[in-house]
Formats: C-alpha cells, structure tokens, sequence
C-alpha cells in the first residue's frame, strides 16, 4: 500500500478566535455546552494575571483585582501596562486589538465574549478599545487614565459560544488560580475576587 503524502495544500489555517469556539477545551479544559466553562474561563484570567508572560511580570509579583457583575459578566484588572510601548502609545495584538500573545488567555476569554472592553493605562497616559469577541470594533481611543499602571479588561461571555449551560458558579473561593506546574506560589503578588452578583450579601476572597 503507498504510503499517504501531505503537502501544504492538506494544511487547514483557523483563525485563533474561530479556532477557540469550535475547540475551548484546548484553552478551558472544558468542551462547549460544558456547566463548568464560564467558571473555568475567569479562573484561566485570573491565574494568568498572577503568572504572566515572562515579558510582562515575573510570577507572584502582579497586584489583581477582579469582580463579578453577573453569571457571566466579569472584569479583571492588573498592574501591568504591557499594552503600551516606552512612549507610552498603543501596541496592538491579535486583530489589532490591545490583547497580544502576552494575554492569550484573556484573548481568549474575549473570543468566547459578545462584547470585550480592554483599558491600559501607565504615566498619566491610557488607551480604551472595545470588541466584539476578539476584533475590534474601534481603534484605541484615549481616556483619563487614573493614577500608576494597569490593564483592566471586562468580558461578557457571548451564551452562544460559551453554551447553553455555562454560568459563573455561586461559589468562588476554591478557584485554583496556581495549576499543577507551579511549584512556589510564594511573592508579593495576589488577587482580589469581589462577587457582586447578590447586592445584599457581596462576598470578597483572595488568593495569593
């Protein structure tokens, strides 16, 4: 029997945000439709906001914020400003939007999102784009940044392409934001989680 040859024409290029809604298990560890997949979409930003690319922040050193507004509305903020070059303007990533391959988890959040608005801001100077999924639907346009340096980047997770079933679980506080692979989870980095879905009774925890 001849043996099968391939050649370019058998190669299939996907477009990353395409590529995540037919597959999020590569991304999320859950498959579409999954009950699990919003939950495990927040904890991938979170735990990559305290691990970031080697170019943006050692491990353990970031300060992050992050609140949740509804079941599967949520923003989380950083203190890294990776977005802007040494003059402090806009370097663009996937689509020419501010999410590059530094942020490829939360690039991917936003092409599971209807709608994704990105802020960074550093020295006085900051930059505010909206999506919709992962392209944008404006260039960066400038707004009063507040004070030091940070990216902040609010998702609302589209139910379409996240799945019928996906919603943010009640319970937020055993949220593994470290994963197998890190060995010393030790630094003066940590996250702050507000849920605010229930006005009456919010509830905070960190993880450091």
């Amino acid at each position: 029997m001849a043996e099968k040859t391939y050649s370019a024409a058998d190669i299939q290029v996907v477009e990353f945000d395409l590529h995540v809604r037919a597959t999020p298990s590569m991304y999320f560890g859950v498959g579409r439709g999954s009950p699990e997949l919003a939950t495990r979409v927040l904890c991938a930003v979170l735990g990559h906001a305290l691990h970031p690319a080697t170019r943006v922040a050692p491990a353990h050193t970031p300060r992050v914020e992050a609140e949740v507004h509804g079941d599967l509305r949520f923003w989380v903020a950083d203190d890294q400003a990776d977005a802007l070059d040494a003059q402090d303007r806009p370097q663009l990533g996937y689509y020419g939007s501010l999410l590059g391959p530094d942020r490829w988890n939360s690039a991917a959040a936003a092409a599971l999102s209807a709608r994704t608005v990105i802020e960074v801001w550093r020295g006085g100077h900051g930059f505010r784009q909206e999506l919709a999924g992962l392209r944008p639907i404006e260039e960066p346009r400038e707004f009063d940044a507040p004070a030091g340096a940070g990216t902040r980047v609010a998702f609302e997770l589209d139910q379409e392409h996240a799945g019928a079933g996906a919603a943010l679980a009640d319970d937020l506080g055993s949220l593994d934001l470290h994963g197998p692979h890190c060995r010393d989870p030790r630094g003066p980095g940590r996250v702050v989680l507000r849920d605010l879905r229930d006005p009456g009774s919010p509830a905070e925890v960190c993880y450091r």
